[in-house]
């Protein structure tokens, strides 16, 4: 998959419009993202919120609620339950973070009784499209888990690598990234790296070719890697970066969108849902490409 484009296309093709639910509805700024997506036919969104301030929004910034279901409920730690139950109970196909802490919605995922969580871990997968990068680029994890050990990287890369395999990537290239393309005791991310690649050989990872350690540099430039003399199918054609820490992919993702020209989308995986949970300083575009990133997959 080379842009985002695509993910348009592929919405496109869909015959079934996905239901949406955002938690804490009146923010004008996932509003407007989500209106628009129901206006292209993208989603079916169910407002589950302060239906009052919901309508003032909409009104201040004119957006059509036609065809929309808007859910009352003006306690914060209800509308979350709501919107999270909606999406339990397959009602609704997605979940969208609203006017609401990330830690409360989380909350409300990870709630025994009637909560989202599939998988042992959740994790965040977020492609970029960039201007000097020959397919999108997917990195994991920049926003959810602080220092995965191995047994979260497994988790971690089979989140991604699930969701890469239902939008059409069916054998993602993973970089398991280091500050070095060597092993070395002193270097713990190393080592994790060295043992995710065997264990990919080994077939214990499926669906995916998985290297490293690698280095930024020789995992995202072929001219690196044959300087280095690093024979892999991945070196310089990855399509999925996987970062030792958050503080290590967050600063990359931030870096991409402030200082590149690009364009991106993310989601919340581990989930029985996709969960889009975009930031405030996300653009209206990024928070677009989200929604349909999480309404393609199957």
């Amino acid at each position: 998959m080379n842009t985002i484009q695509e993910l348009y296309s592929l919405i496109a093709k869909q015959t079934k419009v996905k239901k949406l639910s955002v938690a804490v509805a009146q923010d004008a700024h996932a509003l407007s993202a989500v209106i628009e997506a129901k206006n292209k036919g993208y989603v079916i969104p169910y407002l589950v919120g302060d239906e009052a301030k919901i309508k003032e929004i909409a009104l201040k910034e004119q957006l059509d609620l036609s065809n929309t279901h808007i859910i009352n409920e003006t306690d914060e730690t209800l509308a979350v339950k709501k919107a999270v139950q909606l999406v339990s109970s397959g009602e609704a196909d997605i979940l969208m973070k609203g006017y609401v802490a990330t830690g409360t919605l989380l909350r409300g995922v990870l709630n025994s009784e009637w909560g989202l969580k599939k998988a042992k871990v959740l994790s965040h997968l977020a492609f970029y499209e960039l201007p000097n990068y020959h397919k999108l680029l997917a990195l994991t994890d920049v926003a959810m888990n602080i220092a995965p050990d191995l047994n979260e990287k497994i988790e971690i890369i089979n989140n991604s690598v699930s969701f890469m395999n239902s939008i059409g990537i069916e054998k993602p290239k993973v970089a398991i990234l280091g500050a070095v393309e060597t092993v070395s005791d002193k270097m713990p991310a190393t080592i994790d790296a060295a043992i995710l690649s065997k264990m990919q050989e080994r077939g214990q990872i499926k669906n995916c070719i998985i290297d490293g350690p690698l280095a930024f540099d020789n995992a995202i430039s072929k001219e690196s890697a044959e300087h280095k003399k690093i024979a892999s199918q991945v070196a310089g054609d990855a399509d999925l970066l996987v970062f030792p820490t958050i503080e290590a992919g967050n600063v990359i993702y931030k870096a991409l969108a402030y200082f590149v020209e690009s364009k991106s989308a993310a989601v919340i995986l581990g989930a029985k849902a996709p969960i889009v949970l975009t930031s405030r300083s996300d653009s209206e575009e990024t928070k677009l490409n989200s929604i349909v990133l999480a309404a393609v997959s199957k």
